[in-house]
């Protein structure tokens, strides 16, 4: 039985962090703005790879 990985969908608050250079609370001010897409899962954000790619894509070109 071979395991198959796809590839990443979704981004955690961490990935974010990471990513952008920020705090955790300000990771969570995006989130309430509603910058990009995400749900919660069992109390934990998951953002949409996609949305959030478009949107620091976006930024970039300001």
């Amino acid at each position: 039985m071979s395991t198959v990985m796809t590839e990443q969908r979704c981004y955690t608050v961490k990935d974010l962090q990471k990513i952008l250079g920020l705090s955790r609370p300000v990771v969570y001010e995006l989130l309430k703005r509603n910058e990009f897409r995400w749900i919660m899962i069992g109390g934990k954000y998951r953002i949409s790879k996609k949305s959030f790619d478009e949107w620091l894509d976006g930024t970039a070109d300001s």
